[in-house]
């Protein structure tokens, strides 16, 4: 059944929350990185034949490796989190009492006053799958609802970067000249980056002002850097 909430009440992101990473991580890395080898290889001199050829392979070779570098990482996680969980519930069986001690110091950090901790115990003390579950949260971190699926996380990073890398790739295939599509890789670029930035600050709950510019910055430096190296590698072989 659907939650019905009172008109002022505000809804956490709910199930995305945990993917947020990667949606931003994948776009943003599409945009900027695309962007800057475009800026750099126009600047080198290369031909719109030869900067479209660079921009999609570099687009193709950025999402493979996000793609497969997120589903790696994102397995190796959840591997070593399942090793360490089943080695806790060998410490719940054969040292039970330390690991209540220990789950008893945690609430205590969290604020539990005395008076009610032997309260908020009880629970726990013949309840293996409810300790297990409260050690898991509160010793590593492991929530199942805030666990990610690696497919998913891989989907979303590889994806999300062909999308970003395609404001940098597209100008090159459809501009009359090299500096028409720079022209334009530049101008869809930014307004993409500086929307990346509003929507990360509308689910952050943020300034999207400065989280918009905070993008055009990064970018901006990096396109000034970019473009340096390519009239210097251009000069040097002049």
């Amino acid at each position: 059944m659907q939650q019905e909430y009172p008109p002022d009440y505000v809804p956490h992101i709910g199930e995305t929350r945990q993917y947020w990473r990667d949606i931003i991580l994948g776009v943003n890395d599409g945009l900027v990185s695309i962007f800057l080898l475009v800026v750099g290889v126009v600047s080198g001199g290369l031909s719109q034949e030869q900067v479209l050829l660079t921009a999609i392979a570099g687009a193709i070779a950025g999402a493979v490796s996000m793609a497969a570098g997120e589903y790696l990482a994102t397995k190796s996680q959840d591997e070593v989190l399942d090793a360490e969980l089943r080695l806790e519930q060998t410490h719940i069986r054969e040292f039970r009492e330390m690991e209540m001690r220990q789950l008893r110091g945690f609430f205590t950090e969290m604020g539990v006053t005395d008076e009610h901790l032997d309260g908020v115990m009880t629970g726990f003390e013949t309840n293996d799958r409810a300790l297990l579950n409260a050690m898991a949260a509160l010793e590593f971190g492991v929530v199942d609802s805030e666990r990610r699926s690696p497919f998913r996380a891989m989907v979303a990073s590889g994806g999300l970067f062909l999308l970003g890398s395609l404001p940098s790739v597209l100008p090159f295939a459809i501009a009359g000249s090299v500096t028409a599509a720079l022209i334009w890789a530049t101008a869809l670029s930014l307004t993409g980056l500086f929307s990346v930035g509003v929507v990360k600050a509308r689910v952050a709950r943020t300034s999207w002002v400065v989280s918009g510019f905070e993008n055009l910055i990064v970018a901006g430096v990096g396109g000034a850097i970019a473009w340096a190296v390519g009239r210097a590698f251009d000069a040097d072989i002049a």
